[in-house]
């Protein structure tokens, strides 16, 4: 008999080693694909069309804009206009790429731009804003993160769009890009403005 042919027992050993491994592939392809090909914005959340978690967070404190202080933030200043909520943190790198662009988008006065500055330290936060611009008209401070928790937040950053009703329109996971504001935020923005 020949030593080279593969018995039914070594043929057997062989795929019980390897089926680990390709049960593995598998689980992993799956959700690579299902979630976007790995494209975190694609996350879906189950707070869209829903109206805002409760809110009701601190101002920075000694966080002023022309000498007027910025307040904090409350669910009754998500209500009545269109509304862009950033949750951000001085220790996010990818939030000081984004700064940019939030101060861009601020200058559209048809929506309102506030904050959710999440698990910073105060004077770490105060000195992100005035070294990168501050775009928001009011800035709560999440330093436990619990109402980010609520807000369903994955990560920072993370941006939100409130519909005049103080509902969640819409949900970019991740930093706001030049390529994501016009392919994405500015046609959910219009779709949102549009609605009366």
């Amino acid at each position: 008999m020949s030593s080279t042919a593969e018995t039914p027992r070594k043929r057997s050993r062989n795929f019980i080693v390897l089926l680990p491994l390709v049960i593995f592939i598998g689980i992993a392809a799956l959700f690579y694909f299902g979630l976007g090909a790995g494209d975190p914005s694609k996350l879906p959340s189950a707070l869209i069309g829903k109206p805002v978690p409760a809110t009701d967070l601190p101002p920075i404190k000694d966080l002023a804009v022309n000498g007027k202080p910025v307040p904090g933030l409350t669910t009754d200043a998500l209500k009545g206009n269109v509304t862009l909520v950033n949750v951000w943190a001085s220790w996010c790198v990818p939030c000081r790429d984004e700064a940019p662009l939030l101060e861009q988008l601020a200058k559209d006065t048809r929506f309102k731009m506030v904050g959710i500055n999440y698990k910073d330290a105060t004077d770490d936060a105060r000195r992100f804003l005035n070294r990168f611009g501050n775009p928001f008209s009011a800035v709560g401070a999440d330093e436990k993160g619990r109402t980010s928790i609520d807000w369903g937040v994955y990560g920072v950053p993370e941006t939100f769009l409130i519909d005049r009703d103080g509902k969640i329109a819409y949900k970019l996971v991740g930093p706001i890009t030049a390529q994501n504001i016009d392919a994405v935020l500015k046609p959910q923005l219009e779709k949102t403005l549009a609605q009366k």
